[in-house]
């Protein structure tokens, strides 16, 4: 990933960025060359990823033991327009750009075919997605040799983090007048992602 002075996310931001985000894409390739790419329900666990997929999905198979992988941890993101900018009154030499925020972790990625393995995943990932609820539901609510038999349909996956990439392109490049009116043009016209960016843009320029 090609990631500016200006866009790098320092440490503390890449953990929050991490903790906020429950799902990620895991990008392999086969031992054909073809890539494969699975969004998945995911857990940070120092340095490693851990995860599952589902046994009819031909990408863990085509896995090759101490292969590498990619994570990809994707935040909101957003069109910007020139027409936003103090500048474009000013001299009129502005061009649209594209703002986000993505977190990329690489390292080994290692097949669990193991249903006591991918049990401790699916019970993480559960209590962490139950935790906030009035009334949590759990994996032992469910019968365990009901349990037992969801586990045959799907395969664990670990990546073992070998280095940490975070981007933050949030317009650092522009000046305070410019960046300012593309928060508000984003909080005018923009949608759902645009909202997230242009406060993203905010806590970066106010910070």
């Amino acid at each position: 990933m090609y990631v500016p002075k200006a866009n790098a996310m320092a440490d503390p931001d890449v953990t929050a960025f991490l903790a906020e985000r429950p799902a990620a894409r895991l990008v392999t390739v086969g031992p054909d060359g073809r890539p494969d790419s699975t969004l998945l329900p995911v857990l940070v666990d120092g340095d490693r990823v851990l995860c599952h997929v589902a046994r009819a999905n031909d990408h863990w198979a085509r896995i090759a033991p101490a292969s590498p992988g990619l994570v990809v941890v994707g935040g909101a993101d957003a069109y910007v327009s020139p027409a936003w900018y103090a500048s474009k009154a000013e001299h009129g030499r502005v061009v649209p750009t594209w703002n986000y925020s993505e977190v990329q972790l690489r390292g080994t990625v290692t097949v669990h075919d193991d249903p006591d393995w991918v049990l401790d995943v699916v019970t993480r990932l559960t209590e962490r997605h139950e935790s906030g609820r009035e009334r949590p539901w759990a994996v032992s609510d469910a019968p365990p040799k009901y349990v037992r038999g969801r586990l045959r349909a799907i395969v664990g996956i670990e990546v073992l983090v070998e280095s940490v990439e975070g981007k933050a392109k949030l317009s650092q490049n522009r000046s305070d007048a410019d960046r300012e009116g593309a928060i508000e043009g984003m909080r005018a016209e923009g949608g759902v992602l645009a909202h997230v960016v242009a406060d993203e843009m905010e806590r970066q320029l106010r910070g």
